[in-house]
């Protein structure tokens, strides 16, 4: 066995012992259930559909310019956006302000929000299992609710669990690729 390939199969081990190790609210993957889609316009009028990032782990923030905990995350979401967009992550935004655009897109141009921010509703939201600020879900690359999370939460854990589900499905395309056990490799070599 040569070591790129020994050194595959450790880090597929790894990546699996983490997932393991995912915080207790983090929803084991085979019980995850499908998000709802919806498709909603942007500040510039452009179509934001939820099923389009399907093969990306989206972290979509449900919240208003009203809400304080909305406006401490925030920061932390863009900088989220930046650090792991490249290992693909995607932060929607969902404003439930209810005078929509007036009072969203001058927050969003003021705070240089660097991700897709639409207008939703209440009745989004409660599809999606919340009727409170802040919400955030997180969403692995198969389109499956990972997590919600209701109320504020420490940053930490955010962060780790983004880690987690980029981890998982970095795992998952190892494992099917043949030469991570060295099946395209001739024997003896």
């Amino acid at each position: 066995m040569t070591r790129f390939t020994f050194a595959r199969i450790a880090f597929v081990v790894l990546c699996l012992a983490l997932a393991e190790r995912a915080p207790a609210d983090l929803t084991v993957e085979n019980s995850r259930k499908t998000a709802p889609d919806f498709t909603l316009s942007d500040s510039k009028g452009a179509s934001v559909k939820l099923s389009d990032y399907k093969g990306r782990v989206v972290l979509l923030d449900f919240w208003a310019t009203w809400c304080g905990g909305c406006k401490v995350e925030i920061p932390w979401f863009m900088e989220f956006q930046n650090k792991y967009k490249e290992s693909g992550l995607s932060v929607v935004g969902v404003s439930v302000d209810e005078d929509g655009w007036k009072s969203v897109k001058p927050f969003i141009e003021e705070k240089r929000v660097n991700y897709p921010v639409v207008i939703g509703n209440w009745d989004l939201a409660s599809v999606f299992g919340t009727t409170q600020l802040p919400a955030t879900l997180l969403i692995d690359r198969q389109g499956k609710i990972a997590d919600l999370h209701v109320g504020m939460v420490d940053r930490g854990v955010f962060e780790s669990e983004i880690q987690i589900l980029l981890k998982e499905s970095a795992a998952r395309r190892l494992l099917s690729e043949p030469a991570v056990f060295g099946l395209n490799q001739r024997r003896g070599h």
